[in-house]
């Protein structure tokens, strides 16, 4: 008996030990329930997961002092230490956020990315310009397809929000480019000197953009050049128009390559088999060279260097509005230009480290001249050298995952001869010095902010700014986020106008913007609106008159001119609706009205429309093995104005003596491109074949028109050709893009 009491003892003693104890609580973010929150008794397999409302509950034959730890991926790991006896456990968690790059909202009210890592809402790749019809493979061209840049065709330049082409800069590598556009006469706009390939991504601001740049009114377009080289490459390009070659070398090591290439150009078999416009004494023609290498240290740096030069030149003749002295005016161009970037970057533990130089030459030569009876005439000549140098240096420190500070300073000299003829003869020279700090504050996944302030120092000025720089981004709900951007920005007047002595100050902007965007796997919606006032804009007076050309060389004369930009805009970009089609629309309406350069009043600018619209539609056949694109442009017609002077008690004034409106702009653009080799794993060669038409309906579009002397005749300036063709083939030897090609709709 007593053994059978012994054995009965010790079964109920195991199976008290070995009751289940009930765990229960609830999880919460904001005192509101999560689910799918895994609950484990840490060092076990017990546990459970949160229902819908945050609760869980689970048994365990555990005891004594355990852990029980609470994950999500969305929020930080919790921890709780619980006593487990006979009695039920009842433990509550409040969760923190986990705050990561991937799913922080980003700042970007004003900017547009394009980026390895924002490839699924990524616009202006590569491809995507060299698959714009329309846009000639150009990076500048491209982003007139975009809403808040001005479709301005008689002068280079990116016309952002109611700015002038030259309120905008262009870097590259962090680096200022001067002088980003080829030399030009008036009324044809340069084209880009830089090869689109160069790039792989960019990041476009119409507005609010960085403290880490300056010395823009309007906007800036930030370009990163490519890394190493996945593998050698031989590329060659023919067209009836340009003949170029170039090649990309890694090294064995795979740590470094180098590459060079060369390229010429001429439209003159162009201009003898399509009408022009543009009667061309001389057809534009140019040469171009660069060479590059890029270097990967063995403590993980990065240096990138890069330098070309190009030249070209052309003649142009145009019929007098000045009839009775003369028949005929010219002009003639001959241009060149050398830039060198080199840049290099470091991790040094927690910090980064960029430092990037550049130095560019430009000489522009025109000759201006007229003709009586086939005989030349009073030639005026307007010679520009400029050398410019840029240097910059920036130290970044990661706080966490999306929070950081960084902080550096930035060189920027200008020295510009000018010789006008006899009139005109000057050195101007300018050292910009400037410091900026920069925060981006991740409060959140959902909230974040960027704040920065700029200061400046200008040698030529004698004067300095600063410039302070705010923006914030809210997620409010899963695809949508909203973002305000305010700065004030700054910039010198344009050296151009400099020809004699006079009390000037930087000019002034202030930008207020205000953004919803909706992003998803393929599909982008923003919506913009934005408001600048201006400040401190130059005012000019008339120098001398260049014969022949209806233009003067003028000079700044006071900061006394002002304005604002106001308005609207909208961009939808769909790539999942369409099997194997890419599309987008964008549309700015633009209200603004300034006083400045030779303005008598407050007048809507002449390179403002008031409304634009762009749509661009891309279809890859990959049966075909070709691609085929369109895009459309629409813009009301910008004011002209024909502005001359009059003597009032002694003293010359402005006022408008011819205005009006120009026609509505129209363009139709098609492109296709054919990939014979697509397909072929023993291919040697990649090769595209490509044919463009611009203004396929041969829309005749006016930009402006020059007045007389007296005002009593006009011409319009117009495009050099109304329709323009090209065919072209691209050869890439030791590269297989098939699947580039496919991805991403080439």
């Amino acid at each position: 008996m007593k053994t059978k009491l012994l054995l009965l003892f010790t079964l109920l003693s195991f199976a008290l030990s070995m009751a289940q104890t009930k765990i229960s609580g609830r999880v919460t973010y904001k005192n509101k329930g999560v689910a799918e929150v895994n609950v484990t008794l840490k060092d076990t397999y017990d546990g459970a997961t949160t229902d819908s409302n945050g609760n869980f509950s689970f048994e365990t034959s555990e005891k004594g002092n355990k852990s029980l730890i609470f994950t999500h991926p969305k929020y930080i790991e919790v921890e709780r230490s619980i006593l487990i006896e006979n009695q039920e456990v009842s433990v509550n968690a409040e969760l923190k956020e986990q705050i990561n790059e991937i799913d922080a909202v980003v700042v970007s009210a004003g900017s547009i990315e394009a980026s390895d890592k924002k490839r699924a809402t990524a616009l202006l790749t590569p491809i995507d310009i060299y698959t714009t019809a329309g846009a000639d493979g150009q990076i500048s061209s491209a982003l007139t397809y975009l809403p808040g840049v001005q479709k301005v065709g008689e002068t280079e330049g990116l016309f952002i929000r109611g700015g002038t082409g030259t309120e905008s800069r262009i870097f590259m590598d962090g680096s200022l480019i001067n002088n980003y556009f080829s030399n030009s006469v008036p009324g044809i706009a340069g084209r880009d000197r830089f090869n689109t390939s160069l790039f792989k991504g960019n990041v476009f601001s119409s507005g609010g953009y960085s403290a880490l740049y300056g010395q823009a009114l309007s906007g800036a377009l930030m370009l990163e050049s490519v890394d190493l080289p996945d593998q050698s490459s031989y590329d060659v390009g023919v067209s009836p128009i340009f003949l170029n070659a170039g090649f990309q070398k890694l090294t064995d090591s795979k740590n470094s390559s180098f590459g060079a290439s060369v390229g010429y150009s001429n439209l003159k078999l162009m201009q003898d088999a399509i009408n022009f416009n543009t009667n061309f004494l001389e057809a534009p023609q140019s040469f171009n060279g660069d060479f590059n290498f890029r270097i990967k240290t063995k403590s993980g740096g990065f240096f990138k260097y890069y330098g070309m030069y190009d030249s070209n030149r052309m003649g142009v003749k145009t019929q007098s509005l000045e009839p009775q002295e003369y028949d005929w005016s010219l002009v003639k161009l001959k241009g060149k230009n050398t830039y060198h970037n080199l840049s290099f970057k470091q991790k040094f533990g927690k910090y980064l480290l960029n430092v990037g130089t550049s130095y560019s030459f430009n000489r522009s030569d025109l000759d201006f001249s007229t003709e009586k009876n086939d005989v030349e005439n009073g030639k005026t000549k307007l010679l520009t050298d400029g050398n410019y140098i840029n240097f910059k240096t920036v130290l970044e420190r990661k706080v966490n995952k999306i929070s950081a500070f960084r902080g550096g300073f930035e060189l920027n000299g200008t020295s510009e001869k000018l010789s006008f003829d006899e009139f005109v003869q000057k050195h101007y020279k300018d050292l910009i010095s400037s410091a900026f700090v920069e925060t981006d504050l991740g409060f959140s996944n959902h909230l974040s902010a960027k704040i920065g302030v700029r200061a400046e120092y200008s040698s030529y000025l004698e004067k300095s700014n600063i410039a302070p720089r705010l923006a914030l981004a809210y997620r409010f709900a899963k695809d949508w986020t909203t973002s305000f951007a305010y700065g004030i920005f700054y910039q010198n007047p344009e050296s151009r106008y400099i020809n004699g002595p006079a009390q000037l100050d930087f000019q002034k902007a202030q930008h207020y913007i205000f953004q919803v965007q909706r992003t998803s796997e393929g599909r982008s919606l923003r919506f913009e609106a934005f408001y600048k006032k201006y400040d401190d804009l130059i005012k000019v007076k008339n120098l001398s008159y260049i014969e022949g050309q209806n233009q003067y060389v003028q000079t700044a004369d006071n900061n006394n001119g002002y304005g604002f930009a106001k308005g609207l805009e909208l961009f939808w970009r769909d790539k999942k609706t369409f099997e194997n089609i890419d599309y987008w629309i964008s549309y700015s309406y633009l209200d603004s009205k300034r006083d400045f350069m030779n303005y008598p009043v407050s007048l809507k600018p002449n390179f403002a429309s008031e409304h634009t619209l762009s749509a661009v539609a891309k279809r890859f056949v990959p049966k075909w093995k070709t691609g085929f694109n369109l895009s459309y442009t629409y813009a009301k017609g910008r004011p002209y104005y024909d502005i001359a002077t009059q003597n009032v008690n002694g003293e010359p004034e402005y006022f408008v003596r011819n205005e009006g409106r120009l026609k509505d702009y129209n363009a139709l653009n098609f492109s296709v491109n054919y990939l014979p080799n697509l397909g072929k794993k023993d291919a040697k060669a990649f090769t595209v074949l490509v044919l463009s038409v611009s203004n396929i309906l041969g829309s005749k579009n006016v930009y402006g028109y020059n007045f007389s002397m007296d005002g009593s005749r006009s011409s319009a300036v117009v495009p050099p050709v109304n329709t323009f063709v090209f065919i072209g083939a691209f050869i890439s030897f030791g590269v297989d893009k098939t699947q580039d090609a496919i991805n991403n709709n080439l």
